[in-house]
């Protein structure tokens, strides 16, 4: 049993700009960093911007499973870090509603037309477990739908 609730893990994950973005390609896991972009009121849900035209958006259209992980390094005190694995389902957005609830100014570096880029997806992962181990405790949070939909997750 989990001994850090989700609201301590969002504090934690608030920290971490970048994450390891997995998914299930046609003969292996491919890994690749992407940013949650300030995006970091975890409950459950993450959520990244990417061109449909991608290897991990047919691989997303092959198999909704993925895993995200993310890594924040030792704090200036000695403690470690934390080491956090999501393990959920990814779905494709088309929506421009959702794209401007989840837009910062810093995508404008990748995606030059803003949310009018062509060819725009929001890729929002829903955790299913999370594990985490910070060098203290290690522990597993299980998530359903109910979970999230309480956490506040449309």
């Amino acid at each position: 049993m989990a001994s850090m609730t989700m609201e301590e893990l969002s504090k934690k994950l608030s920290k971490i700009d970048f994450c390891m973005f997995n998914t299930n390609g046609p003969e292996s896991i491919v890994s690749r960093p992407m940013s949650n972009n300030g995006d970091v009121e975890y409950d459950g849900d993450s959520w990244f911007f990417s061109y449909a035209d991608t290897k991990k958006v047919a691989d997303i259209n092959r198999n909704t499973g993925v895993t995200l992980t993310f890594t924040a390094p030792p704090s200036m005190l000695g403690k470690p870090g934390i080491f956090i694995a999501v393990d959920g389902e990814a779905e494709l957005i088309h929506d421009k509603a959702q794209f401007e609830a989840h837009w910062t100014k810093d995508l404008d570096r990748w995606f030059p037309e803003g949310n009018d880029t062509p060819g725009i997806v929001l890729i929002k992962v829903s955790a299913q477990t999370i594990e985490y181990w910070d060098g203290e405790e290690n522990g597993r949070l299980q998530l359903s739908i109910v979970d999230a939909a309480e956490a506040g997750a449309v």
